[in-house]
């Protein structure tokens, strides 16, 4: 039965990545709209969802305010962290990527069209520069995603976060908005193939605010977003909290 879930899965995924990225090009080409094309970015994640058979659940909608521009910050299991915050994330905003998925024939021409952010994590001036742009694309009105732990961890658990995107948010001055993925992990882990229906829980966190926060804010910064991700993460999934005490068995994780 996973096979054929597996199978079901990856011919949506190639189906919906080409014809959906046309889409997007098409409508940016044709309308200069990247906010209509986004919508085309919502419709591949519920698709591929749909197709792998993964419910989310999504709860503390009351904390997102689709007029202001924020950061959101989250935590990174699976590649079906982005099919869940595409299609159930019920607002406009652009992601900050790696570049090598701009390189990704038509599905990277659709992102940089719909305004994207590519950083290259190899070139450090140039990181650098995308975390500028991005944070000037907040500044302006554009909410952007972030995954402060830079790649998926590899066993579930919330990994230390880099300095990068949270120096954006600081930077942009809007508050930071934590999002916590919740057992995405189980249904195609870090270099898995095989997929596994299931459900994922997604918890939108009471905003962070960094407008009177500094660079030199930014370790106390990491800790406030790192900890309010973890607060609705499972006992395995948030591991140990920074006294070192284990979380409660069978809870969110609490500060």
């Amino acid at each position: 039965m996973r096979w054929v879930r597996t199978v079901t899965f990856y011919a949506m995924l190639l189906v919906s990545t080409i014809l959906l990225g046309i889409a997007a090009i098409t409508i940016v080409l044709v309308t200069r709209r990247s906010d209509w094309a986004h919508l085309c970015g919502r419709l591949w994640g519920n698709l591929n969802l749909w197709a792998a058979g993964v419910t989310v659940d999504v709860m503390g909608r009351e904390n997102l305010d689709p007029h202001k521009p924020v950061v959101y910050a989250a935590n990174h299991q699976s590649w079906f962290d982005i099919f869940a915050i595409l299609g159930k994330l019920p607002v406009q905003f652009r992601w900050l990527a790696k570049e090598e998925l701009f390189r990704i024939p038509i599905m990277g021409h659709a992102m940089r069209l719909i305004g994207y952010v590519p950083i290259d994590r190899s070139d450090r001036k140039k990181a650098f520069q995308s975390l500028e742009e991005a944070s000037q694309r907040v500044r302006e009105g554009t909410s952007v995603v972030i995954f402060p732990e830079g790649t998926r961890s590899r066993d579930g658990v919330i990994q230390p976060f880099k300095k990068g995107g949270i120096i954006l948010a600081i930077k942009s001055g809007q508050p930071i908005v934590p999002v916590s993925l919740s057992g995405s992990y189980k249904i195609l882990p870090k270099g898995g193939r095989l997929v596994r229906p299931g459900r994922i829980r997604m918890t939108i966190g009471t905003p962070i605010e960094t407008a009177s926060m500094t660079i030199e804010d930014r370790d106390r910064v990491i800790h406030l977003v790192r900890e309010a991700i973890r607060r609705h993460l499972t006992e395995r999934e948030g591991g140990f909290l920074s006294d070192g005490a284990p979380i409660a068995q069978g809870r969110p994780a609490v500060l």
